[in-house]
């Protein structure tokens, strides 16, 4: 794929290098999926933006994953909002869309007029990568800290890859000429490739003793990288965002004497994964002395599902390891 190549940009996550920068990248466009994954719950604006930013750091970060399952990122906190989950799928096929769900549980008598990233308090930011049977999960975790869900990715990326890593992102409620309002997010990730193992040969220089990208570069790496960051810092909201600014476009404005190069978009979607069949294999380890205890007054058992709030009904004589016909889990 060429910089002049046309493509419908939104809902798309576009790779890129900078050959004379040692730097590759993102740039992801949300906007379909996005207004989706908001469209499931009724949240309130600082809650509505914590996601808008946790799904756009999702789909940046899970097309530079080689996945065979999904990625997962999570945000645990003793704040108003308790728990920020987002979930990115790989594409079942090549050419098919990969999807991405994204939820948040917060207390909203609890909620301040303060800034959206002031809402999640004391707590952790994780990253979860599971490749399907037979693997054993990667968990990654950093403290919440820096002033933003990006500032914590990017201290992630320090502490547990060693990868200097820089996100400029925006978001929010957007209004086309003749449109109705609806969400948009978009952002670019730029990451430094080392020719060798980074160290931090001063000591970490962030916040609570953390590691910064900064801290694993030095000398010609060095002012490659903060280079790149001073440009990246040039970039605009509305350059970000779209969709008047196509990401070809924005990758010359910003890094053109770095000779950017270009390769195939990855589309996403919104997608729940939930169904009757998983929430009964999720039940199928309990006895019937455990589902009587589930079952309410009406005598069913219920469940919904908190990404995209489907609501299962069941009957308890069907569920467990002693009913007819439970699954086999031999």
């Amino acid at each position: 794929m060429t910089l002049g190549t046309k493509i419908a940009w939104d809902d798309t996550v576009l790779p890129f290098q900078l050959d004379l920068a040692d730097t590759r990248g993102r740039v992801a466009r949300l906007d379909g999926a996005l207004g989706n994954i908001l469209a499931q719950h009724d949240y309130p604006p600082a809650v509505e933006a914590l996601v808008a930013e946790m799904a756009l750091l999702t789909a940046l970060i899970g097309q530079t994953v080689k996945l065979r399952w999904k990625l997962s990122l999570q945000v645990q906190s003793n704040g108003p909002v308790r728990r920020i989950a987002t979930d990115y799928y790989a594409p079942s096929a090549d050419g098919e869309p990969a999807r991405i769900r994204a939820y948040a549980s917060f207390d909203a008598d609890r909620l301040t007029s303060g800034t959206p990233f002031e809402q999640v308090g004391e707590g952790y930011f994780a990253v979860l990568i599971d490749q399907g049977q037979g693997t054993t999960p990667y968990q990654g975790i950093t403290p919440l800290t820096g002033g933003s869900l990006s500032a914590c990715a990017e201290a992630y990326f320090a502490q547990s890859e060693q990868l200097p890593t820089r996100f400029a992102l925006s978001f929010g409620r957007s209004t086309e000429t003749g449109g109705q309002e609806h969400w948009r997010a978009g952002g670019v990730m730029i990451q430094h490739m080392p020719k060798a193992s980074p160290f931090a040969a001063e000591g970490p220089s962030g916040d609570e003793g953390l590691l910064t990208g900064s801290d694993l570069v030095s000398g010609e790496d060095g002012e490659t990288w903060n280079r790149v960051n001073i440009l990246l810092d040039t970039a605009e909201d509305m350059e970000l965002i779209g969709p008047q600014v196509p990401p070809t476009d924005l990758l010359v404005r910003l890094f053109h004497e770095e000779s950017p190069r270009v390769f195939d978009a990855q589309s996403v979607k919104f997608g729940c994964t939930c169904s009757e069949e998983r929430v009964r294999n999720s039940l199928s380890i309990y006895s019937a002395k455990d589902i009587r205890t589930m079952t309410t007054e009406e005598g069913r058992v219920t469940a919904d599902c908190q990404f995209c709030g489907a609501h299962y009904d069941l009957d308890p004589a069907t569920l467990g390891f002693e009913a007819p016909n439970a699954p086999d889990e031999s």
